[in-house]
């Protein structure tokens, strides 16, 4: 039996913000094997992530021999 997906409503742990997870966007998790749905809303996601580019840019140290 083909599993059935449905939009699901879900309160960003950051903003307080409610998103949907669509049934696509579920799909997509799946097919990538991913087992936990999002917590964060999308601005969230991207706010996060450019924190994370950005420490991890200003954290590289060069290495010469």
């Amino acid at each position: 039996m083909e599993k059935t997906y449905e939009d699901i409503k879900i309160i960003c742990k950051d903003c307080g913000k409610e998103f949907i997870f669509e049934a696509g966007q579920q799909r997509h998790f799946d097919s990538l094997g991913f087992q936990n749905k999002p917590v964060r809303c999308k601005d969230c996601r991207d706010k996060k992530k450019a924190e994370r580019n950005n420490y991890n840019a200003n954290n590289q140290t060069d290495y010469q021999e």
